[in-house]
């Protein structure tokens, strides 16, 4: 299982038209085999901050996600975006269980 986390900050003028611009990916990316979630969040306290998460079963669906289409699509709309910064990493899980 893997785990892809992280942030982007955006201008904070902006930052609902990220939100918009993103949404037709994340929809994409969820019906995609082997996603368990996707998630971009705008931070509650912090207004240039959208924060990623994404949980994916396996690293060949995570190569078939950024090998698709809309992945594609995204990049090239996402480049004409007003991100000022990003810091994305990926965990690899070998182990899940409740949090008591």
């Amino acid at each position: 299982m893997l785990i892809i986390a992280g942030t982007i900050s955006v201008d904070p003028d902006h930052r609902s038209r990220f939100l918009d611009e993103v949404a037709p990916m994340v929809a994409a990316s969820r019906a995609e085999d082997g996603c368990q979630a996707y998630v971009f969040s705008a931070d509650p306290t912090d207004t240039d901050l959208i924060r990623l998460y994404e949980l994916w079963d396996s690293e060949d669906a995570l190569a078939a996600h950024f090998a698709s289409d809309h992945m594609a699509e995204w990049r090239e709309r996402s480049a004409k975006l007003p991100v000022t910064a990003r810091d994305i990493a990926k965990y690899t899980v070998s182990t899940v269980s409740p949090l008591d």
